[in-house]
């Protein structure tokens, strides 16, 4: 019997996005999945949306928030309702290539992986895709990821029969690397090389990430991970510096 794979999307006024990151979820080549939408209060028609594939694809399943409370709220309401062997995210501006479920499980059973990841492309805000590729590192350590997260959310699998479920930080941002850090302390992670996911780029600038990047970072080093205070500032400098030189 083929395991199942829960799919945890949460959703804020994306309705201009859902249908195809929802599509790439029913178009992919394995077919043992559920996908839990969970809405963070949207005021578009996103929840309208979901109930149209919903009322198709009981695999689909749909919860509302009864405040709006972050990603990271809604993504551990839809981890705890999830029913899967394997814990995946997809957030519901992006999309997965149709054999991205397939090709990752074999993966992670082939060589006894228990937190994966893949390469992925990108697209800009209007849904072109873009020549940048973010090539996935083979392998992945907790000191090595302390610098930088490597990892994107899009692409992460991870076997809740080996971790248990395992829920993000209460922290608005970034908490998709907060929990790649604390899954990385019981075991390293290992990435498949083949583009397998689309990510789709915001408008924020580049300074504004850059800010953005040094607060997070520095919370996540300093109050999840309690780092000491120079650790702290080390690693959230590094980060700061290596995106930086992403930019150029």
């Amino acid at each position: 019997m083929k395991p199942l794979i829960s799919i945890i999307t949460p959703v804020h006024n994306a309705a201009k996005f859902l249908p195809q990151c929802i599509t790439s979820v029913v178009d992919q080549t394995y077919t043992e999945w559920e996908q839990i939408l969970i809405d963070d209060c949207s005021t578009d028609d996103s929840a309208v949306l979901i109930a149209r594939y919903a009322s198709k694809d009981p695999r689909i399943k749909y919860q509302r928030l009864s405040k709006n409370s972050g990603a990271g709220v809604a993504r551990n309401r839809a981890i705890k309702m999830a029913k899967g062997a394997y814990i995946a995210f997809l957030d519901s501006d992006d999309m997965w290539h149709p054999e991205k479920l397939s090709k990752q499980l074999a993966f992670m059973q082939d060589n006894s992986h228990h937190f994966t990841f893949t390469s992925y492309g990108t697209m800009n805000a209007m849904g072109e895709k873009t020549d940048k590729i973010m090539l996935a590192k083979e392998e992945v350590t907790y000191n090595s990821a302390l610098y930088k997260n490597p990892i994107g959310c899009l692409t992460v699998m991870y076997d809740a029969g080996y971790f248990g479920k395992r829920y993000m930080p209460t922290i608005r941002k970034r908490q998709d690397y907060a929990l790649w850090l604390e899954l990385l302390k019981k075991t390293n992670g290992y990435g498949l090389q083949e583009v397998l996911a689309t990510y789709r780029n915001g408008n924020e600038s580049i300074s504004s990430n850059k800010w953005k990047l040094l607060t997070y970072e520095w919370r996540i080093y300093r109050e999840v991970e309690q780092l000491s205070l120079a650790k702290s500032l080390f690693y959230t400098l590094s980060a700061v510096f290596l995106k930086m030189k992403s930019y150029f």
